[in-house]
């Protein structure tokens, strides 16, 4: 049995990626894997009680990010402070799939002493790193601690190549002479629900404006200022489209681009923001538009992309790292800059152009798309294959 650390993921309702694929490595682990936390108020590890279960298995509005805990939970953590730590009886090793913090990185490895292992880690990205400027301080200033302490592990699976090579030459420069080693396992999409065949609008079927969408949540480096500057020039000379923006805020670093939203729908142009909507809604969002847009600077994956195109809907986006990944195979629009000119001359081109529309939307149909349940049997493949013993971190003198 794999113990599965869901410390963050099991006290929010927050969908950010990390979270997705934390909530469904739990799912398609099912029994194979005890899914555990590290409780601040009892100062231990212990397995999910059973309305932290709850909590993954959630769908109800998100309003914040954060983690919290209730107070029947912390009192019962204050109580059992004194009481022996859980044990973990026939756990064979742990798996973090989490950006895990300070706390946790300190109580590490007392749970690697109670488990014989291997221990094994996921990684995203570096974008903390490499867009500060995008990102909160507070996150800024705790990556570089964490990409150190990812050391402590057997193993490592990063989410993309991209992300691979990032993680390594990380570890290069800091001189770490020793590492474990690192793989890209690519994510699985959602494909539940998700109909690839899915009737394409346009000026011949439906005249209505066609819907352009853009899934994400709205932060400084998802880059949707570039997005809406895009589409005002383009509503400016006439085009006819909506824009529906789905996405919950960072409050951190959207503040740009929620004031601009409201400017543009005060002055009456076709923009439609929802936060943070359920799967029914979603799903809804995606039969309703003609392409998606996901303007990201930089992702570690970029799971938007593919679940655009597990649903027959082409993507505009980055041809660069991990998402020019993620969309050379087929049924994209990339682009070598996501600037406001480059955007809206592609999604000028899409709107304009069905025959091109309509060969994008072919890719995307063609393409084979790895599952959820593919992706946590290629990790636990994996994770069955390292060998435990890492500690302590080999850092230079």
């Amino acid at each position: 049995m794999i113990l599965l650390d869901l410390t963050h993921t099991s006290h929010t309702h927050a969908r950010t990626g990390v979270q997705r694929v934390a909530r469904a490595l739990g799912k398609e682990l099912g029994k194979e894997a005890m899914a555990v936390c590290l409780d601040p108020y009892s100062r231990a590890w212990r397995p999910l009680a059973a309305w932290e279960k709850d909590e993954l298995a959630a769908e109800g509005a998100v309003k914040k990010r954060g983690a919290s805990w209730p107070l029947h939970a912390r009192l019962r953590g204050l109580l059992h402070r004194r009481s022996p730590a859980s044990t973990f009886g026939g756990a064979r090793g742990i798996l973090v799939p989490e950006i895990f913090s300070p706390e946790v990185a300190a109580a590490l490895p007392a749970l690697f002493a109670a488990v014989p292992g291997p221990r094994a880690a996921l990684f995203f990205d570096a974008t903390p790193l490499k867009y500060p400027e995008f990102t909160p301080a507070k996150t800024v200033a705790r990556y570089p601690g964490y990409m150190r302490e990812l050391l402590m592990f057997d193993g490592i699976a990063a989410i993309s190549e991209d992300a691979r090579e990032t993680l390594i030459e990380y570890w290069r420069w800091l001189g770490v002479a020793r590492t474990p080693p690192v793989v890209a396992i690519s994510l699985g999409v959602q494909t539940t629900g998700a109909s690839p065949h899915a009737p394409l609008r346009g000026a011949n079927e439906d005249p209505s404006p066609p819907i352009v969408l853009s899934v994400g949540s709205v932060e400084g480096r998802k880059n949707h200022l570039a997005l809406l500057e895009a589409c005002a020039g383009l509503w400016a000379e006439g085009a006819r489209f909506e824009l529906h923006v789905i996405g919950l805020p960072r409050p951190e670093t959207a503040g740009a681009a929620l004031r601009r939203i409201q400017e543009l729908q005060a002055a009456g142009r076709p923009l439609r923001y929802d936060g943070f909507v359920d799967a029914a809604a979603l799903k809804s969002a995606y039969a309703a538009c003609a392409f998606t847009v996901y303007p990201s600077l930089m992702e570690g994956f970029g799971l938007p992309v593919g679940e655009s195109l597990v649903r027959g809907k082409p993507c505009i986006c980055s041809a660069r790292g991990a998402l020019g990944e993620s969309a050379r195979g087929g049924g994209c629009l990339m682009l070598e800059t996501v600037d406001a000119e480059s955007l809206g001359g592609a999604i000028g081109h899409l709107l304009s152009d069905r025959p091109a529309l309509d060969r994008l939307a072919a890719a995307a149909r063609g393409r084979k798309f790895k599952s959820e349940a593919d992706y946590a049997r290629e990790v636990k493949k994996w994770w069955s294959g390292l060998s435990p013993g890492r500690l302590p971190l080999d850092l230079p003198a």
